[in-house]
């Protein structure tokens, strides 16, 4: 198993009654990682602030925020669109050690239970993937062409190519098809 780019990897066995806040950002060689991983031209900033807590049994429950600076791509220019992003975040990691996965009580509302690994949640990894999410998946200059228009929709078929089958079917010269 490869580290992430951006990896901050946080126990979990100990956590405090009311939590544990923990603020993380990412370096300039982080940031030029991540930036390749999700085709970037660049990533400027990246920062999340995230809260771990205690859930129901063995569950804990991160909730947070992410910014971040990033220059897209323009898919119609090609050129460069800078964006601020910012996401919230919400996960939910289970211990499954020793368990079957259907002994595992989840609220069916909520998130998907990750699992723990060695009691571990890495925040930064978590960040990343909610940053890969909260991208614009078609980010557009603001001096970008607007897209041409639909042509109309054509009317309804007036030939209908099964109405022979039913014997109700007209040739273009107006007879009856040959069979």
């Amino acid at each position: 198993m490869t580290t992430p780019e951006f990896s901050r990897p946080v126990g979990v066995s100990t956590l405090p009654r009311g939590g544990r806040t923990i603020a993380i950002e990412a370096d300039k060689a982080e940031r030029a990682a991540l930036a390749r991983r999700f085709g970037l031209l660049a990533l400027d900033d990246f920062k999340a602030r995230l809260t771990l807590t205690a859930g129901r049994g063995d569950t804990v429950v991160v909730t947070g925020t992410l910014t971040a600076a990033v220059v897209q791509r323009c898919v119609v220019t090609l050129d460069p669109v800078p964006a601020a992003v910012e996401d919230e975040i919400e996960a939910v990691f289970a211990d499954a050690a020793g368990r079957d996965e259907a002994e595992i009580e989840v609220d069916p509302l909520a998130a998907e239970a990750e699992p723990l690994v060695d009691g571990r949640i890495d925040l930064g990894e978590l960040a990343a993937q909610h940053l890969s999410l909260a991208l614009d998946p078609y980010p557009r200059a603001p001096d970008a062409p607007e897209p041409a228009a639909e042509p109309p929709q054509a009317g309804p078929e007036t030939r209908r190519p099964f109405a022979v089958l039913k014997g109700g079917a007209k040739d273009d010269d107006g007879g009856d098809p040959e069979v």
